[in-house]
């Protein structure tokens, strides 16, 4: 008898140490709060043509990685991430505003890094939102 309580104490003490390592990894993220400000911005580009692609040049340099080339979040860079990354073609994004989008990209939290300092010119800003747009057709 005192031996089995010794193996079932063993055995509960593994099992606890075991599941004390083990990290769960959820899909679920905070809502991603977005300042009035944000969601108010016009896209002053969102009638314009792209027509040297700058939006997709700039998707392939800066977000491919993470978000893949068709943007659903399959980049090579995705599953070493924290956080999940955003899935462009699930329909998310018909319900953000060009502001909201803007603020996601060009602010980021967490493992969604700021866009500000590398893509300073406007126009390639904008174009970058119209293209995620496009993603999301």
């Amino acid at each position: 008898m005192k031996k089995q309580i010794l193996i079932l104490g063993a055995v509960l003490i593994g099992s606890l140490a075991f599941l004390s390592m083990t990290v769960i990894k959820t899909d679920v993220q905070d809502t991603w709060e977005v300042p009035s400000k944000y969601q108010k911005m016009k896209n002053p580009y969102a009638t314009v043509a792209d027509s040297d692609n700058i939006g997709r040049i700039m998707y392939s340099k800066h977000c491919k990685s993470c978000h893949g080339t068709k943007g659903k979040g399959d980049g090579n860079k995705a599953a070493n991430l924290d956080t999940p990354v955003g899935d462009f073609t699930d329909g998310s994004l018909k319900d953000q505003t060009d502001g909201s989008l803007y603020y996601k990209s060009f602010i980021g939290r967490d493992d969604m890094p700021s866009f500000q300092k590398k893509i300073t010119d406007e126009e390639d800003q904008w174009q970058l939102i119209n293209y995620l747009r496009k993603l999301s057709e």
